[in-house]
């Protein structure tokens, strides 16, 4: 009876290519095919163009409003060479946006592109179909969920800026890996405001099925925004604390003394 492999086991924990073996000089022509195809998979999901169709779809099925928006990068490879353009609305999105008469907004949602078409056609859906029983017992009001074209995370602070929300939500394409090109991010921002820095927001990343699953990333999410309300910041002064409470009707964490 032929001995299983110790790598094999291994690789039940893990996407990561790990003994891959050898073939002479080189790797076997099989894992040369898997990392030709999952690189393809990367290109494809930066450069696939995103249908927004069905995540609108998905989103009037949950009873939400949307809106399509853009950045100020005209296409795609604008979009890579140039990101502050994707930190920044359109002209025309701005002008669709003034003419918007939304109540007051506690969370305004930003779906974008980003670098991960795949991971948004994937996974956003999803995300919000978790994230909105949080909504709907904090009681937060939500603006339209804007949809957003050529995206850049800190786009989500000029639109909140505009809309004069009190926080943004970006849910967004991460940057393909070779083993998750459908990874999706989440960026919680207080205040949002043109020039908002990197360490002023809290992440929430790899959601996908392969990763953090919706429900898991919608609990996280959702204690951050708690906590950034009562706290009104968020950021590296603001801790992901949400895993002392796993377990149904366990009380808060008491928060350590700066």
């Amino acid at each position: 009876m032929k001995p299983e492999d110790p790598w094999e086991v291994l690789r039940r924990f893990t996407d990561a290519r790990i003994g891959l073996g050898r073939s002479g000089s080189g790797m076997p022509t099989r894992e040369v095919l898997k990392f030709s195809m999952a690189h393809a998979q990367a290109r494809d999901a930066v450069k696939t163009p995103i249908d927004w169709s069905p995540i609108e779809t998905g989103l009037a099925a949950l009873g939400l409003d949307t809106r399509r928006i853009a950045s100020a990068a005209t296409d795609r490879d604008t979009y890579l060479r140039r990101p502050d353009l994707g930190r920044r609305l359109s002209p025309g999105s701005r002008q669709e946006l003034a003419e918007l008469t939304p109540p007051e907004t506690d969370l305004l949602v930003v779906i974008g592109d980003g670098l991960s078409s795949t991971a948004v056609t994937a996974n956003a859906v999803a995300a919000m179909t978790a994230l909105l029983p949080h909504v709907k017992k904090h009681k937060w009001r939500l603006g339209p969920v804007l949809l957003a074209s050529q995206a850049r995370v800190a786009l989500a602070d000029d639109a909140g800026e505009f809309t004069k929300a009190r926080a943004a939500l970006m849910l967004i394409g991460e940057r393909p890996g070779l083993s998750s090109p459908d990874s999706l991010g989440a960026y919680l921002t207080w205040e949002p405001r043109v020039g908002r820095k990197d360490g002023e927001r809290n992440c929430v990343s790899n959601i996908r099925a392969g990763g953090l699953s919706a429900d898991e990333a919608a609990f996280k999410i959702a204690w951050l925004l708690r906590e950034a309300f009562r706290r009104r910041l968020t950021g590296v002064n603001l801790k992901d604390e949400s895993s002392y409470q796993l377990e149904a009707g366990m009380p808060p964490r008491a928060l350590p003394r700066s």
